[in-house]
């Protein structure tokens, strides 16, 4: 295995492990994070329905990111949500990550 598959396996092993404590509803819904090498991409999901309420696509980059959150809060908002769970997916809670979930508080989400 080269040292990119054995990132990929460690990070999905994490995601695995938050995601078997971690669920949203239709009240307080899954905030999930992805990240692309162009892109940054943010969902509320609700696990109990396994429907994508609200989605974002970003460019990639700190900034990008915290806008991306932003929107998706202003998008929750506009149905109704003001609540969510976030989930990392397995990404150390820094850079784009952090500026996603900052973006969200400052957009009106709590978590």
């Amino acid at each position: 295995m080269d040292k990119n598959q054995v990132k990929t396996e460690r990070r999905n092993k994490i995601r695995r492990r938050i995601r078997a404590t971690i669920s949203g509803t239709a009240v307080r819904p899954r905030l999930a994070i992805y990240k692309s090498n162009k892109f940054t991409y943010l969902q509320l999901i609700d696990d109990a329905a396994g429907v994508t309420l609200a989605s974002v696509k970003g460019k990639t980059g700190v900034d990008a990111a915290k806008e991306a959150g932003t929107e998706l809060a202003k998008s929750a908002g506009d149905k109704g949500i003001t609540e969510a769970v976030f989930d990392r997916s397995g990404y150390n809670y820094h850079g784009i990550v952090k500026a996603a979930a900052e973006g969200a508080r400052e957009g009106g989400l709590q978590f």
